[in-house]
């Protein structure tokens, strides 16, 4: 498989990305003989500890200026993995080995690296905390029980008059039109299908036909817009 990376804010899943691997910025060391003090306004259990060497920070710091920090590494190494040059020049080897980081050779290089994976990291980490974009809400009548209004069974495209799809609008469900959906926004493509069109698909109801299990993501979340807002 080709190499791949994202950056969370949470303990991972191995499964997050398959047999994933997790490379943080910290690591927790429990401190040895020391009982845990309830009281206290931090946990005194646990020492934090930098993930990344001070090898790697004075070899930074020797090569791009005295004001490079550990975090700004951490950045760099997110930027420099979603590089499409870094991925297709290297990538034979990104399919059989972890990925190496190189020093660029420039310190404008290093840190337009840095501030990439900064912005990249936001918009990873940050996504549900964004403004969604105003997507004209269009509600047509009610369900009797409130808490059905945002309910989804299957979103789909409304259809233009050739037939093709109208990916400007999505009946999301018999109450509930999206309007004014940019096509610009379908150029976010995430493992050759765009980003909509995932949540399109694996946001549904589906009964598995062998076991019968339902997998219901309208369960997924207390918040009944839940599946709306991350349309």
């Amino acid at each position: 498989k080709d190499v791949s990376c994202l950056m969370v804010d949470t303990l991972p899943d191995l499964e997050v990305i398959s047999k994933g691997q997790c490379f943080p910025l910290y690591v927790y060391e429990k401190r040895q003989g020391v009982q845990h003090d309830f009281f206290a306004e931090e946990d005194t259990e646990y020492v934090r500890r930098d993930a990344l060497t001070n090898w790697a920070l004075q070899e930074c710091q020797i090569r791009y200026g005295p004001s490079v920090t550990k975090e700004d590494i951490f950045y760099y190494v997110y930027g420099l993995l979603h590089s499409p040059d870094y991925r297709t020049r290297f990538a034979a080897d990104l399919k059989k080995m972890l990925p190496r980081i190189p020093f660029v050779d420039s310190q404008n290089d290093f840190w337009a690296f840095s501030q990439a994976g900064r912005e990249l990291a936001h918009w990873h980490v940050d996504y549900e905390l964004v403004d969604p974009w105003p997507v004209e809400e269009v509600v047509d009548g009610s369900p009797r029980e409130v808490d059905k209004l945002y309910r989804v069974e299957k979103m789909r495209f409304a259809k233009n008059p050739d037939g093709s799809p109208d990916k400007t609008t999505i009946f999301y469900n018999p109450f509930i039109t999206l309007q004014g959906i940019p096509l610009e926004a379908y150029d976010y493509v995430v493992n050759g299908k765009s980003a909509i069109e995932w949540v399109m698909d694996r946001y549904q109801v589906k009964v598995d036909k062998d076991s019968g299990s339902r997998n219901d993501p309208n369960t997924w979340s207390e918040d009944p817009r839940y599946i709306v807002e991350l349309v």
